[in-house]
């Protein structure tokens, strides 16, 4: 996702804090995590091997406590786990889905303290005493939201593989413009990939929101 705040800034001069990191400055570093990976071979060790080493039983643990969905939890979390994780695995939230699990598809797209972040890249602790927000919290009382009934009625999505990221950005678009052009849209989920090509769908989905009367309310 595009993020306007950040125009102009200049890595060199400021140093984000993880928390801060927007989608963009992900997919602005994700050159280095194609090197990474391509590095493992010549340690040594093959991808395969690197992704099936046993994980050590006494992996360093912090206690967070956070939001989601409106509840509260207090929880033991190790260090390395990313927020995605702990969202499908450990709160069983899995409608976050997991695509290219390096900060490029959006599939993972959450609300963090109404922001919209890619969950994969996120790590668990950097959470503590955040608001999270994940496509299972929109529909209220059994009803779906607003936006959600949009995408059913433009055929929003396909495979739906995409659709909870989707769902989420164009839910934080939104929140800070009820009734945005095709334009402002289209620059707000520009970091969420549709495999399906359904883009012309979805863009009409999220005006015709902004169009009904109460807008997204």
């Amino acid at each position: 996702m595009r993020d306007d705040k950040n125009e102009g800034h200049n890595p060199a001069t400021t140093e984000l804090t993880p928390p801060q990191q927007s989608r963009r400055d992900f997919l602005e570093g994700a050159g280095a995590t194609v090197v990474a990976t391509a590095a493992v071979p010549v340690l040594g060790v093959s991808a395969v091997q690197a992704a099936d080493s046993p994980i050590p039983s006494n992996a360093a643990q912090t206690a967070i406590r956070l939001t989601v969905n409106g509840s509260i939890h207090n929880l033991q979390v190790e260090d390395r786990w990313t927020l995605a994780e702990l969202l499908r695995d450990h709160l069983q939230l899995t409608g976050t889905k997991i695509g290219c699990n390096r900060s490029e598809c959006g599939a993972c797209t959450v609300l963090m303290d109404g922001e919209p972040v890619y969950s994969c890249s996120q790590l668990a602790v950097w959470a503590d005493g955040s608001n999270i927000q994940t496509v299972e919290g929109l529909a209220r009382n059994g009803q779906l939201s607003p936006l959600q009934q949009a995408f059913v009625d433009h055929n929003g999505p396909q495979c739906g593989f995409c659709t909870p990221g989707q769902l989420m950005t164009a839910t934080a678009l939104l929140n800070r413009n009820a009734n945005p052009n095709p334009e402002q849209v289209k620059q707000a989920l520009v970091g969420n990939l549709c495999r399906c090509s359904n883009y012309n769908a979805i863009v009409e989905a999220v005006v015709a929101v902004g169009n009904q009367p109460g807008g997204a309310a």
